[in-house]
């Protein structure tokens, strides 16, 4: 098997008609044209060139090997000009939506700077949110969700959702607890405002205890832990933030109304640009990892 490399030099003498001319064309010396353009020979087996008082003419061998040589140098150069744009695409930023606390928790875990170490020319912006933001019209380019996802969305599981219904101590000691879904309506509620209405722990408490007491509503996760914690009332909130809180108990769930599976989602048209595949494919190498930071 010949160096494809040689075909560099057989192509320059025939563009050139001389082994001086080709080899300032490559740079290079006119002896290593000459070796390389022979050894080419030696491994085909045949004779590319003959040498006149002019210079360098191909032999009919030579005059039909030519084309397909000049195709291999169109190849090689369509080759090297994509490993030049994928080089300049694995560098920018890679937008990634999800819920505020995962954010924290994936920082906290180091998931994150692994993955800028591993590719420093990237870097991650996390843009959080309670609603989904629209990956079909380019206001992010991946997203970590539990819920339902849009069907035009391609996407990997990578851990279980789990929802369950928390109380401070406080609130325990002075209202007791619920001893099922149905005794819900007789306590004080913490949910999400209008602005969450169409979650699923939205539509959840509106359905099993529609007449009870909400006095704190908000439109946020953080906000719903945040207003269990103070008393306020009893709260659905994912078993990952609830039972990583001290102050927190566990009275019921998980709900398996409330169960969903945690996606990594993106646009089917960007799924293969180097710098969001190698983002995606790196979540879904560490999943293991992430089991616990979204599960709990």
């Amino acid at each position: 098997m010949f160096d494809w490399n040689d075909l560099k030099y057989f192509l320059a003498v025939a563009r050139h008609g001389s082994t001086i001319a080709a080899g300032k064309a490559l740079g290079t010396s006119q002896s290593t044209v000459h070796r390389r353009l022979e050894e080419l020979e030696r491994r085909i087996g045949q004779a590319l060139v003959t040498r006149q008082a002019s210079g360098y003419r191909l032999t009919e061998y030579g005059t039909t090997l030519l084309p397909f040589a000049e195709r291999i140098e169109a190849a090689v150069g369509d080759f090297q000009r994509r490993a030049t744009d994928v080089e300049q695409d694995m560098k920018g930023a890679i937008r990634v939506t999800c819920p505020e606390p995962i954010v924290i928790r994936m920082t906290q875990a180091g998931l994150i700077e692994r993955f800028h170490a591993r590719h420093p020319h990237l870097r991650v912006e996390f843009i959080t949110s309670d609603r989904y933001l629209d990956l079909s019209k380019g206001e992010v380019d991946i997203a970590f969700r539990s819920g339902d996802t849009d069907d035009e969305l391609i996407g990997r599981k990578i851990a279980d959702s789990f929802w369950a219904v928390y109380a401070s101590r406080d609130y325990v000691e002075r209202h007791g607890k619920p001893d099922r879904v149905e005794d819900l309506s007789q306590h004080l509620l913490v949910g999400f405002d209008e602005t969450l209405a169409g979650h699923r722990a939205a539509k959840w408490l509106k359905d099993v205890a529609p007449d009870a007491r909400m006095p704190v509503r908000n439109n946020s996760v953080l906000g719903l832990v945040s207003a269990v914690k103070s008393g306020a009332g009893l709260g659905p909130l994912p078993t990952a933030l609830g039972d990583a809180e001290p102050d927190l108990v566990r009275v019921l769930g998980p709900v398996p109304e409330l169960t969903r599976s945690w996606r990594l989602l993106t646009h089917p048209d960007i799924r293969r640009v180097p710098r969001i595949a190698a983002f995606f494919d790196y979540i879904v190498e560490q999943r293991d990892a992430l089991k616990s930071i979204l599960t709990g």
